[in-house]
């Protein structure tokens, strides 16, 4: 069945039950991206669900919508950046440059070695964006974040981008760790911050979001205050 027939929006995968597949599907997951599919890797439906979202939320605008992960972190005091990317499966829509088609081994899953798209995400505003399941109810955190040039990056051809998060580093992880949010994200260079608070008004869902005027004071208040808030409106 095909997903236009089966009339599917988004799709996940895992490298642990790839069945007949030769290899991991990276480039075949970098493509329906950017056609417009969510996407979630090791069978994270929720993410999937979000690149679905954001992908319908910039249809037609510049800039598109991928998976993101954290990868690693470049800790210069005062510069400190976020290298975010995942096994082969970013969206190339985040760049407007030419990505490269490449074949590399995987030490992973134990299939064939897998074909990607190469690329850097383009310099500018983003966002990036969780869901958690708290169990009683979905949250959403969004940090508001900007891309930045990448340096050569030999060692890591994938799809990947490189962003300072708002207001600082520190404060973003401090809030993202007291929120629970999650290990896989959305990041989108199409929509802003103002998109996900309209979206997350219409689907009645809890939105915590990290931008230049975040404190952990003020948002470790806002997580208390919502938890009681979510408590009393089950009973309305």
């Amino acid at each position: 069945m095909t997903f236009e027939a089966g009339g599917f929006g988004a799709f996940t995968t895992s490298f642990e039950d790839l069945g007949e597949l030769t290899q991991l599907p990276g480039l075949a997951v970098q493509r329906l991206m950017a056609d417009g599919y969510g996407f979630g890797a090791e069978g994270d439906w929720k993410t999937a669900t979000l690149v679905r979202v954001a992908n319908v939320m910039g249809a037609g605008l510049p800039g598109g919508a991928s998976l993101m992960e954290d990868y690693t972190y470049d800790l210069v005091e005062g510069d400190e950046k976020i290298l975010g990317a995942h096994m082969l499966e970013v969206a190339p829509t985040l760049s407007s440059t030419k990505a490269r088609l490449e074949v590399h081994p995987l030490g992973i899953g134990g299939k064939d070695d897998p074909v990607r798209l190469v690329f850097t995400a383009d310099p500018g505003p983003a966002l990036v964006v969780a869901m958690s399941d708290l169990r009683d109810r979905f949250r959403l955190v969004a940090n508001v974040v900007e891309n930045v040039d990448a340096p050569d990056l030999p060692q890591l051809p994938v799809g990947r981008a490189i962003w300072k998060p708002a207001p600082d580093f520190a404060t973003s992880a401090a809030c993202w760790l007291t929120a629970g949010a999650a290990h896989h994200t959305v990041m989108t260079t199409a929509v802003g911050i103002e998109v996900f608070r309209d979206f997350a008004e219409i689907a009645a869902t809890e939105l915590l979001v990290i931008d230049e005027t975040t404190t952990v004071q003020d948002f470790q208040r806002e997580i208390r205050w919502n938890q009681a808030y979510y408590r009393l409106a089950q009973g309305l």
